[in-house]
């Protein structure tokens, strides 16, 4: 049979199927009252309003239908939340039955068919794995345990810096930060850094910032499984094409790790993982994929977000010059300036722990964080939320929330003096690492190394912009994907201050 009618057969039962479940959808639900939202179209539903930022496509939505919204994306029956209020009742009310992940065609190519910490859907399987990784490497123990790594690679970044500044030359401050958080991540989950030659000629940044583009991007797949296969968007041939990336670089990993024969070499996560590997009697029953979906997780998790909450962070205090003197008093009050900022030092620092908050309210690493999947039927605030539905929680729009946040756009760290609010997700106003079980594992050692690095960088160097740009001038246009880093580099010039040792 030719090509095209192959084309049309398909195209048919692609519409047969969607009228038949577009009966039985509104035969269930008939009597159902779903929160209010858009009507859809055929077949796509409501794919259609998704620009380039669905973030802020979604929060006008909500302004218009409600924090509790539905929509219906191609078949999959879709809930968005846009207020405290409401992240509240899914996130901590009825948290169990929001604690899986939906399967997508992301995280079924790249990360080995859901087999990480992040994509893994509910049950014992992604409990055993994040109790594994909390233990190995994310526990307080294991962090305290990485301090003078992370000091000596911010040492070698301040002595690159202090280069630049005698020189009097521009600093990438965003390809700086990356390389920084790709050693030091590295090195606490591969026991040693990589060059970004042993990865792939692209690198570690260009090819995870392509990962997270594929996996925020609204697959046609993901919500019309029937046309999945005929991959109309490109996605799943790119999916496949940086899962093979990754697929080389983690089996060189476990492959260097298997082979070494240094008796002494102090364990590292890998080796941790390895010791599993087969073992009846443990209670981590992990593979070889597995042990690759979660390196993966841990080095994405690790690298890409905490890199762009620093790169926002700087650029936020390079903007407002009176928030990076308030911020230089007080590393001079605290620290002095005869030294270099140490962790022990970062919970006298208030004012930097507002900076970040406030720069995590605006400029939450992933806008709508990862979405959540129903296991069952519920009722909440009288609207029926269906089994199987997606469950997205609009973290920016929180942030934005003006009955929450007076001036909301404005940036002002000191909206956080006298406040309670904290952001480890007991206070649903500020959910940049989200909350319940599928909270963010890894918020302690992300937190940590924000501010050491934000501190360490404001403390060492004033900062300004270069072709006497005012500060005011600075573009601060977001860059789409699962997290939203800055769509231009960061670019400053340095200046040395005090006389740090």
């Amino acid at each position: 049979m030719p090509i095209m009618a192959w084309t049309w057969v398909i195209l048919v039962l692609v519409i047969l199927a969607y009228l038949l479940l577009e009966w039985t959808w509104r035969s269930m639900n008939k009597t159902k009252k779903l929160p209010p939202g858009p009507k859809g179209l055929p077949i796509v539903g409501n794919l259609h309003i998704f620009g380039e930022f669905p973030h802020r496509d979604l929060h006008r939505l909500a302004q218009k239908y409600g924090p509790i919204m539905h929509l219906r994306l191609g078949i999959v029956p879709t809930i968005v939340v846009s207020s405290p209020q409401a992240a509240e009742l899914f996130l901590k009310a009825h948290d169990l039955v929001f604690a899986s992940r939906p399967p997508t065609e992301s995280a079924k190519y790249i990360s080995y068919e859901q087999k990480g910490l992040s994509f893994s859907p509910y049950g014992l399987y992604w409990r055993n794995i994040r109790k594994m990784c909390t233990l190995e490497l994310l526990g307080n123990l294991k962090i305290n345990s990485f301090i003078s790594m992370r000091k000596e690679e911010l040492a070698l970044l301040v002595k690159f810096i202090e280069k630049a500044a005698s020189d009097c030359i521009v600093v990438d401050l965003s390809d700086k930060v990356s390389s920084l958080i790709a050693n030091m991540s590295c090195r606490m989950v591969l026991g040693k850094k990589y060059m970004d030659k042993d990865f792939d000629e692209r690198g570690f940044k260009a090819v995870i910032q392509e990962a997270m583009h594929l996996g925020a991007t609204p697959n046609l797949g993901d919500y019309i499984p029937y046309i999945g296969p005929l991959d109309l968007q490109g996605l799943r041939r790119r999916m496949k094409a940086v899962s093979k990336i990754f697929d080389g670089f983690l089996e060189k990993i476990i492959d260097d790790h298997v082979q070494s024969k240094d008796e002494n070499k102090i364990k590292d996560f890998v080796d941790v993982m390895l010791s599993f590997m087969g073992s009846q009697d443990s209670e981590y029953r992990v593979e070889r994929s597995n042990i690759k979906a979660i390196i993966l997780d841990m080095l994405v998790g690790s690298m890409d977000t905490t890199a762009t909450s620093i790169e926002w962070a700087i650029s936020e205090v390079i903007k407002h010059p009176w928030v990076m003197k308030k911020l230089q008093k007080e590393l001079e009050d605290v620290v002095g300036l005869e030294r270099m900022v140490e962790e022990s030092d970062l919970d006298r620092l208030e004012y930097l722990d507002m900076v970040v908050k406030e720069t995590m309210r605006l400029h939450p690493v992933g806008p709508l964080l990862i979405p959540h999947e129903a296991t069952k039927d519920i009722i909440i605030q009288g609207f029926h939320i269906p089994k199987k539905s997606r469950l997205l929680i609009n973290a920016w729009a929180i942030g934005r929330d003006p009955s929450v946040w007076i001036d909301a756009e404005k940036f002002f760290p000191e909206r956080f003096v006298e406040s309670s609010i904290d952001l480890r997700g007991r206070d649903f106003q500020l959910l940049p690492f989200g909350s319940g079980r599928r909270g963010c594992p890894g918020l302690q050692l992300g937190l940590t190394v924000v501010r050491l690095v934000v501190a360490q960088l404001i403390h060492c160097f004033d900062w300004k912009l270069p072709n006497n740009m005012l500060p005011i001038e600075l573009d601060m246009t977001e860059e789409f994907g699962l997290t939203v880093p800055r769509a231009k580099h960061l670019l400053a010039i340095p200046r040395r201050r005090g006389l740090h040792k």
